[in-house]
């Protein structure tokens, strides 16, 4: 199977498992930002056009399969963190591994950035400031997908 579409199909394959699995499994309200994660690491792989394009079609399809969401949202904020993080391109490509301990902190970072983006732009749509933006949807949910970062390293094929 060619690279590229193995790497679409997997794409697709996350933002479904994002939207019927980890959609449904909040804590507290918090949620675990998968897209986000593959979005990251296709950009640290392969650097920031590959990281771009893989937010702007990730966050697109988010979009569309996330109802009550500002159109657009999380497609802009992916294509944002794929191009950001994709500075950070490793010379591994392939070969790249990570430790569970580097997999949380780097998640952690990046859903934090994300995070806050989001906070921002839903407490300005929605004229709102509540404690649970900051608590909840910002640092919780960053903790939350930091924690799954690194159960998947855990369990990445060496």
């Amino acid at each position: 199977m060619p690279h590229l579409f193995r790497q679409v199909l997997i794409g697709l394959g996350v933002v479904l498992l994002q939207w019927l699995v980890f959609n449904h499994l909040r804590l507290w309200g918090t949620f675990a930002d998968v897209v986000l994660l593959y979005v990251a690491f296709m950009a640290v792989r392969y650097g920031r056009l590959a990281g771009t394009i893989t937010g702007f079609t990730a966050g697109f399809l988010m979009d569309v399969v996330t109802p009550g969401t500002p159109l657009g949202l999380f497609m802009m904020l992916k294509t944002l963190m794929g191009f950001g993080i994709g500075f950070f391109r490793t010379d591994q490509g392939e070969n790249m591994r990570l430790y569970p301990w580097q997999s949380f902190l780097g998640a952690l970072l990046v859903a934090v950035v994300h995070n806050g983006l989001m906070v921002i732009i839903l407490a300005l749509d929605n004229h709102t400031r509540t404690l649970f933006l900051i608590t909840g949807l910002w640092f919780g949910s960053a903790l939350y997908t930091a924690f799954i970062a690194m159960i998947a390293a855990l369990y990445r094929p060496r």
